[in-house]
């Protein structure tokens, strides 16, 4: 259904601004539908030379054709920008028309004007460590659309359901941007992923008018994230490291294991995160840098042992933080190394750790799900799941009690049965 408007653009001088020299300001009015918006054209002119039947300065008067030139173009600039609106679709008021001819609602048209808007807008609200990762698909895109389409950029009606299917097939094919970082299957999904939170929100603000991934799937593969047994964790402990950024760096990994915490939670952990709990014990309470989901957990002695060793650390200049930490990269290097001593056949990164507190620590020690989930800051009992595995440790465990119960159960019936054969009639 087409929408009319009765769209209209004149001059008028608002005489209730009188500069110093005499002049009133110029203004234009956009009306639509009876709704009406001034704006200032930055002119001035005196009243006698201006012409209130044509609505432009009279022809005799000094510099008029100079005026009345920059009238004329800002009218055509008002009414391209009414065209525009249109053709995108969008709602039209005499507010719109203005923002667009001001240039405060640029115009969303192409790919690059989207990732520009999204760069502009949304990616100061992402977490640093979340943001990094979008710069990496814009260059994916900008490679693909010069491949696949001979050219720099795409109008926004271009990118459908086949666009993100060819994106896709582009990326299982391409050269990867780092030699030593090739794309597997889930760091594809991490892309087109990206790509649809942008187009969602093309979509959310009708610059797109079918949402492109709305029959597509994101198939990620399942990750079996490596976890420490307890002797690993208690080889690495004990372990003499003379190397003191390296010592650093296992304890405080060792100190992750005992409290689930993931890496920016340990380094931002300050004095004022040690509280008494409900038990009158030390706590940890802090909020999951990424939903902001409270986390409140007793802090055990392995860890107490650990923040006890760096006592001396906090102090106003790092902000009473518990414990110096180096950058993820630093760390997952001496990670790396730290294995090899231990002789540690696993890819160990930092984010292992939340897993051995999720399996080793809490789970394989009978802890519920329930309260792991908790303690992890889960929103979702789905995604503590995805952490404590129930290994084949736990199915022994469990399966050893229930053959006990089993057996007791068996040897109890069986006295009942002897307690009772005096009463058989004979």
């Amino acid at each position: 259904m087409t929408t009319t408007h009765t769209f209209n653009v004149h001059f008028w001088l608002k005489k209730t601004l009188i500069k110093s020299d005499g002049t009133a300001p110029i203004y234009a009015r956009i009306s639509i539908d009876s709704i009406r918006v001034d704006l200032s054209t930055k002119e001035t002119v005196f009243e006698e030379y201006w012409n209130f039947d044509t609505k432009r300065v009279k022809s005799r008067t000094k510099n008029a054709k100079f005026i009345n030139d920059t009238l004329d173009d800002i009218y055509t600039k008002i009414k391209s920008a009414f065209r525009q609106l249109k053709q995108e679709g969008r709602v039209i008021t005499p507010q719109s028309v203005k923002l667009r001819y001001l240039g405060k609602d640029k115009a969303i048209l192409t790919l690059k004007n989207l990732l520009e808007y999204h760069r502009d807008n949304e990616l100061e609200k992402l977490a640093p460590g979340t943001a990094k990762n979008y710069s990496a698909t814009e260059k994916y895109l900008n490679r693909f659309i010069r491949k696949q389409f001979n050219s720099n950029d795409v109008h926004l009606t271009q990118i459908n359901y086949s666009f993100v299917v060819q994106f896709e097939n582009y990326l299982r094919t391409c050269q990867p941007l780092q030699k030593s970082r090739p794309l597997n299957n889930n760091g594809i999904m991490k892309h087109l992923e990206r790509l649809q939170k942008q187009t969602t929100l093309a979509f959310k603000h009708g610059w797109i008018k079918i949402n492109p991934f709305a029959l597509y799937e994101l198939k990620f593969e399942e990750f079996d994230c490596p976890f420490l047994e307890q002797h690993e964790i208690d080889i690495m402990s004990k372990l003499s490291i003379p190397h003191e950024s390296m010592c650093l760096v296992r304890d405080v990994f060792i100190f992750a294991c005992y409290t689930g915490l993931c890496y920016i939670e340990v380094k931002n952990l300050k004095k004022n995160h040690i509280v008494s709990g409900v038990d009158g014990e030390q706590w940890i309470m802090v909020r999951r840098q990424k939903s902001g989901t409270p986390v409140k957990l007793p802090l055990l002695d392995e860890a107490k042992e650990i923040l006890e060793k760096y006592a001396d650390f906090p102090c106003a200049e790092n902000d009473y933080s518990l414990l110096h930490v180096f950058s993820d990269q630093k760390i997952n290097q001496y990670l790396k190394k730290i294995a090899r001593l231990c002789k540690i056949e696993k890819n160990l990164t930092f984010h292992v750790a939340r897993h051995t507190f999720a399996t080793t620590i809490a789970l394989l020690n009978d802890v519920p799900i329930e309260t792991v989930s908790k303690m992890l800051g889960h929103t979702k009992l789905s995604t503590t799941q995805k952490y404590a595995r129930v290994v084949e440790k736990k199915i022994s465990k469990d399966m050893a009690q229930l053959k006990d119960k089993l057996k007791r159960s068996k040897q109890s019936f069986q006295y009942k049965e002897t307690d009772y054969d005096h009463l058989k009639i004979v």
